[in-house]
């Protein structure tokens, strides 16, 4: 499977993703691995920035084609609805489709308040990450993050969960899809149907 991790610059999708691998395996490959590329040789928003990150994506994705089915793929991403949004969420449609595996796309939202936070941690400089409240602002007042097409989704409100507890509700959620197995005696039984921040309408599709 490949579970997909979208959501705001700063709302916690790699320390979730990073929490995540450790508890099913497999492989991570996080958006910023794919971007730095450009943001180290290019400004942001010309056309030399975005062929430098199709370029690193097409390789990326491609070798991320090539592991077996039951090596679960976890991706971050911060797509929302624009041109450039929907292309790199076809790009990992296209890969679910090629590697025959579903796609479960979690979309992580926190309050505005918190996401300002977040982003201003300084941990956040030294990975190119963005740290300007600005840009964060005027895409969550003017966009929605990237949701449908995917096999399954879960919307998952992180404004009050550490990292580690966010991974436990992703695993939770995987386990009652039956999308991996359900292993120790805490663990919820896949009958059960627990959705987290939305109603249930709303988070699976």
């Amino acid at each position: 499977m490949i579970i997909n991790i979208n959501g705001w610059p700063g709302v916690g999708k790699l320390a979730i993703a990073k929490q995540l691998q450790r508890r099913i395996g497999g492989a991570l490959l996080d958006n910023h691995t794919i971007f730095n590329v450009a943001f180290g040789l290019f400004e942001f928003g010309t056309p030399e920035f975005y062929e430098a990150v199709r370029a690193v994506r097409q390789i990326a994705f491609t070798f991320a084609g090539r592991l077996p089915p039951g090596v679960p793929l976890t991706l971050t991403s911060a797509y929302s609805d624009s041109p450039f949004g929907r292309e790199n969420w076809t790009a990992i449609r296209d890969m679910a489709v090629a590697r025959a595996v579903p796609l479960c796309n979690v979309v992580l939202d926190c309050s505005l308040e918190e996401n300002l936070r977040r982003l201003q941690s300084p941990s956040r400089t030294d990975l190119r990450k963005l740290t300007d409240p600005a840009p964060l602002v005027a895409m969550r007042e003017g966009r929605e993050l990237l949701a449908d097409g995917g096999d399954f989704l879960l919307r998952l409100d992180v404004s009050a969960l550490a990292p580690d507890e966010g991974a436990s509700r992703i695993v939770d959620w995987l386990q009652e899809l039956r999308l991996m197995p359900v292993r120790g005696p805490s663990a919820a039984p896949a009958s059960q149907s627990r959705i987290y921040g939305w109603p249930k309408s709303e988070a699976l599709g």
